[in-house]
């Protein structure tokens, strides 16, 4: 056998080893739990159900209800979850099945139909320099929508296994920062003593209230001044930053600080670096309620924005934030100059319709969303930029779908408050009864029969919500 013949049988077998490591379209590589929401309301009202039944004395139907609730509910709530196999997500369960074989049920969603991806993240408990969070993610294209809850392994791994397939366009910055920052805990304890950060306990007793660039206000302790520390490697500065952002992600807040701020020291005027360092200055300012941490997370976008000058998508990333904030200047001129830059920068021209639409120029959405079809990145993204942009185009140019619309939103808010209203009505009505039933049995009657009718309020709302929630869109012109 000859050089080549051998290089081309190599050539094959490396394919051939290739396509095995290849994850096949079918076989599981992550599962995640779906948000129980749903199955706990369930089991509310069911157990509410069974309550009624017990004071008409039919025992045996409320022990029924009850175990319905309890038993069989969390049972169908465990088993129903969502997976990835490579190609596509899908939902697993008895539950989803029923709902299949109904012809109500999820679909299948495959990657190239994904066309948004967004995270919210939500404070849940606060225990020194350490804040936990909890993710909830929302993926959704082609009228099919997936969500899913972060608590555990199996949620990193569903980041690790699918985020990195799906492109910038799609994600929001919260799920970027998932798919870059995430890790597993000892992982990022690793990371921290070989970086030989201090620990949670001692950096909550420094200030944090340095200036960028380097120097250090007058009156502060515990933390070394940085004109006084030794010069860093640049590679273990990039290192700090990059541990800062997972540290922010993980809720460990104040060594997100301290890492922020000894790489910063290395690179003061480093764009991205003073991005990341706004974000972590905004985390602490929500969880501490400190008016001056907010005042400085500004601060430091804004000096961000100067220093990428250069950076068009760090300059829509900064534009995207302003515009979360309220700061509807500050994002416009950001995310003109990022599209001004890369005339194809498809999540500027979609943060300048939204600009556009607070302003209530609807023209002006129209064309940024035409010109954000012109510039999306794949199928799924062009059909989206155009069904908004014929959305909006059909508000502009008939007023009585205007109008329609408009009374749906209305509704739609309404539906709203009485849920909320309904469910602290039901709630404190319950309470009421439980307590009134040992002084006087007419009026805990009175507060039971008004707990059930704003239940089935509560209930109704669900379903308002769910239909006027789906807004009535014009057909994608071919």
């Amino acid at each position: 056998m000859n050089e080549v013949d051998q290089i081309e049988t190599l050539n094959s077998l490396a394919e051939v080893a290739s396509r095995r490591e290849r994850p096949r379209e079918g076989s599981r590589l992550a599962s995640v739990r779906v948000s129980p929401g749903s199955y706990l309301a369930a089991a509310s009202v069911l157990t509410f159900v069974s309550g009624l039944l017990l004071r008409s004395e039919r025992d045996i139907y409320a022990l029924a209800v009850v175990a319905l609730a309890w038993l069989v509910i969390p049972l169908l709530a465990w088993r129903d979850r969502i997976e990835f196999d490579g190609a596509a997500l899908s939902r697993r369960g008895f539950a989803p099945a029923l709902l299949r074989l109904l012809g109500i049920g999820p679909k299948k969603l495959r990657l190239e139909q994904f066309e948004r991806v967004e995270t919210q993240a939500v404070r849940t408990i606060k225990k020194g320099g350490k804040v936990r969070y909890r993710y909830r993610t929302q993926i959704a294209g082609r009228k099919v929508e997936f969500t899913f809850a972060s608590g555990g392994k199996s949620y990193r791994n569903m980041v690790r296994q699918l985020f990195p397939l799906i492109h910038d366009d799609k994600m929001d910055l919260r799920t970027i920062e998932l798919r870059d920052y995430l890790c597993d805990p000892k992982e990022l304890d690793a990371e921290v003593n070989e970086l030989q950060l201090a620990s949670s306990d001692v950096l909550e007793t420094a200030t944090p209230d340095f200036k960028l660039g380097g120097s250090k206000r007058s009156g502060s302790d515990g933390v070394a001044d940085p004109d006084g520390e030794p010069a860093m490697e640049p590679g273990r500065a990039l290192l700090l930053g990059e541990l800062g952002s997972k540290l922010r992600v993980a809720g460990r807040l104040a060594e997100a600080r301290e890492a922020f701020r000894r790489a910063l020291t290395a690179f003061p005027n480093d764009g991205r670096l003073l991005f990341e360092f706004s974000r972590l200055l905004r985390s602490q300012a929500s969880s501490a309620g400190d008016a001056k941490l907010l005042q400085r997370s500004r601060a430091a976008l804004r000096l961000a924005a100067q220093r990428a000058a250069a950076e068009p998508g760090l300059l829509t990333s900064i534009g995207e934030i302003f515009l979360e904030w309220g700061e509807l200047n500050a994002a416009r001129r950001n995310l003109q100059k990022a599209s001004a830059m890369e005339p194809r920068n498809f999540k500027a021209r979609v943060g300048l319709a939204n600009l556009a639409l607070r302003d209530g120029k609807l023209a002006h959405v129209i064309n940024q969303y035409r010109d954000a079809s012109m510039a999306a990145s794949d199928k799924a993204l062009v059909d989206y930029a155009r069904r908004e942009a014929d959305y909006y185009a059909q508000l502009n140019d008939d007023d009585d779908y205007l109008n329609s619309e408009l009374r749906r939103i209305n509704w739609l808010q309404h539906s709203l408050r009485i849920r909320r209203l309904a469910a602290r009505v039901t709630n404190a009505s319950i309470l009421v009864a439980l307590v009134a039933a040992y002084f006087d049995s007419s009026f805990a009657g009175i507060c039971w029969s008004l707990a059930t009718s704003s239940l089935f309020a509560w209930v109704l709302s669900l379903f308002g919500i769910k239909l006027l929630g789906r807004r009535s869109t014009p057909r994608l012109v071919e």
